[in-house]
């Protein structure tokens, strides 16, 4: 039995993933993304990999930085599109495939509703899960718009009753993703036979697709804070893992069943590594995307928006020479090169270590 590895000497340290991929990701058979991201996460510090539940603190509060530079101040509704779990095969054998097509079927369907139904143009942000609370498979996008429409030069709200209607959205989004999965199989770009692909989209078109629109959230701030964590991060936070004991991992989640209470589960170290390195998104994937008056290239009309509702400009953003280290510290109030024991001296650079490799 191997044992879990201890913390270093002085801290309180729970156990993280990173202890648990050490110990068993190696029995795993992985395609190279995965292996890539296990194998950086078990890194003694530092991985810098996206995936990483406990990197990146600084790069994310830099993108949260310039998120609310962008965030209108008005409410925004959240919009969350499912798939059925007959398609979930496809999206585990194709996923850069599959997800953009999703994508693409839930930006698609909100753009034209928003047209025909608000008569102008809407924006939201698409982000991207893939998990449940208990590490399971279940793509689903969450689409974040502001609760109105740019119409005729002017900032249009739609209320915090009523944005688009369900019972149109549901039939749109499935039609399009289903006729898109459809082409992809024909144009042979999913791994999978032809009858058999065709077989699961049949069978997922006659399943009810969940869509739901959940009240808004009340301003930009906690749209930014809900987006912020998930630039960086997937499926478990460490501070959820309650035990590792070597074996076996004991984490929490919460129970959308029985009123989000929080419960206990326990898994193998080997199946806890499987559950959470199935989320690993391909290379380069985009997770989170803006479309609409929400987009890069509507920069100018979302300025204008702002000037209607009467929100400041955007603060400049940092110079580009900007290092590390002093972002660190405008953001975060602390240096971080600033030893924490005598609180006088500082760390110098003597090398950089490889990575680790399964």
């Amino acid at each position: 039995m191997r044992h879990p590895h201890p913390p270093p000497r002085g801290q309180d340290i729970g156990p993280e993933v990173a202890d648990i991929l050490r110990d068993h990701a190696f029995g795993l058979r992985l395609r190279s993304v995965q292996a890539r991201a296990a194998s950086a996460i078990r890194a003694y510090n530092s991985c810098r990999n996206r995936h990483c539940p406990k990197c990146q603190g600084l790069q994310q509060a830099l993108w949260a930085e310039r998120q609310r530079a962008l965030a209108l101040p008005v409410p925004y509704y959240q919009i969350v599109f499912t798939i059925p779990g007959e398609l979930h095969r496809l999206f585990r054998l194709a996923p850069e495939r599959c997800l953009n097509l999703l994508f693409q079927a839930a930006s698609e369907t909100l753009l034209e509703l928003g047209h025909s139904h608000l008569h102008g143009d809407i924006g939201f942000t698409a982000v991207l899960h893939t998990w449940t609370q208990k590490l399971r498979f279940h793509p689903h996008l969450h689409c974040l718009v502001p609760a109105g429409v740019w119409k005729s030069l002017r900032w249009v709200p739609t209320g915090n009753r009523f944005f688009l209607p369900l019972k149109k959205l549901q039939p749109v989004f499935k039609g399009k993703l289903l006729a898109k999965l459809r082409a992809a199989v024909e144009a042979g770009e999913l791994p999978l036979p032809e009858r058999d692909a065709r077989d699961l989209i049949a069978r997922a078109g006659h399943k009810t697709w969940g869509i739901r629109i959940e009240p808004p959230l009340e301003g930009p701030s906690h749209v930014v804070d809900y987006l912020s964590r998930y630039v960086h991060r997937i499926a478990i936070s460490n501070s959820r893992i309650v035990h590792y004991d070597g074996q076996t991992v004991v984490f929490r989640y919460k129970d959308r069943q029985d009123g989000d209470r929080t419960k206990p589960t326990s898994v193998s170290g080997q199946k806890f590594c499987s559950l959470f390195l199935q989320h690993v998104l391909p290379h380069r994937f985009v997770r989170i995307r803006h479309y609409g008056l929400l987009a890069s290239r509507r920069r100018s009309d979302l300025d204008r928006c702002r000037e209607r509702l009467g929100d400041r400009r955007p603060p400049p953003p940092p110079p580009p020479t900007e290092t590390w280290d002093i972002a660190f510290r405008r953001l975060f109030g602390k240096d971080p090169l600033l030893c924490p024991r005598c609180q006088a001296g500082r760390f110098v650079v003597r090398d950089v270590l490889p990575p680790l490799r399964l």
